[in-house]
């Protein structure tokens, strides 16, 4: 079996210290919850930053900061993630925008915020464009089974180019109370033609069990507060790298050893290796 690629989460657009006093928040906080993830088996680190206030920013210079910190802690090997995330305050435009300033070495972006219709394709095909030139790692973000259809639309037809790209299945975004469970993986594999490297998160205390299912069938995972506080046992989880060591303890009984950095960029290129 190929390398798991354990990504973290560890705060999120949304969450702050009243939801967890140890969610991390400044570069500082960030840089060494990386540090211990990375030290957990985590190989990516989905990045969120946040402003003055705490909000969340797509600042290109918020994002350098925390990058920076990132580095100092954690080393240069740790494959860095910059997220696209509109959270209701950008617009496709303002997205790609940040993106091009910042020209991180790896980004998340919804299809469904990015290519919401076919009057935004010729943008968002020049934006793709210009990522896959520079080599930028793109990953693009599923919520249901729509969204699988309309991405590998896009694929075909060329608005999404196929190099530097993998897909992040999000499972259980739609549920009550968004409460992932493991079979919600199935309909994202039965719509996928497989084509890509793919990873998925997770709601609620099954974030674990989603994680291990998908690592068992081949794929990738992310983890972390962004989506889940919660251990297997029931109880709140201390940090982030708690929640990535359940995962990585697991690892081995699937016949699966830990991705680091260098490992994940080149898993999460395309094709898909098997």
């Amino acid at each position: 079996m190929i390398p798991l690629v354990i990504a973290v989460a560890p705060n999120g657009a949304r969450r702050g210290k009243a939801d967890h006093p140890a969610i991390p928040l400044t570069p500082e906080e960030t840089a060494r919850e990386a540090a211990r993830c990375r030290e957990a088996g985590a190989g990516l680190l989905h990045l969120h930053v946040r402003d003055a206030a705490g909000r969340h920013t797509l600042d290109p210079d918020a994002y350098r900061t925390a990058i920076a910190a990132v580095r100092r802690e954690a080393g240069p090997d740790l494959l860095i993630q910059a997220t696209t995330e509109a959270v209701g305050l950008y617009t496709p435009a303002r997205q790609m925008a940040a993106m091009r300033e910042l020209r991180p070495e790896a980004l998340s972006a919804a299809v469904r915020e990015l290519v919401p219709d076919a009057a935004s394709e010729r943008e968002a095909a020049r934006f793709y464009a210009e990522q896959a030139a520079a080599g930028t790692l793109v990953q693009h973000i599923l919520y249901d089974t729509g969204d699988v259809a309309r991405f590998e639309e896009l694929i075909a037809r060329g608005v999404i180019p196929d190099v530097g790209c993998s897909v992040l299945y999000v499972l259980g975004r739609y549920t009550p109370g968004q409460r992932s469970q493991p079979c919600d993986l199935l309909p994202f594999l039965a719509a996928s033609a497989g084509r890509f490297a793919w990873m998925v998160c997770a709601f609620g205390a099954l974030e674990g069990a989603c994680a291990v299912t998908a690592a068992g069938l081949g794929g990738h995972v992310r983890v972390g507060f962004e989506n889940n506080m919660t251990l297997a046992d029931g109880s709140t989880a201390p940090d982030n790298a708690a929640l990535v060591a359940q995962v990585a303890a697991a690892a081995p009984l699937l016949g699966r050893a830990t991705a680091g950095g260098g490992a994940a960029r080149r898993l999460l290129s395309s094709p898909q290796e098997r």
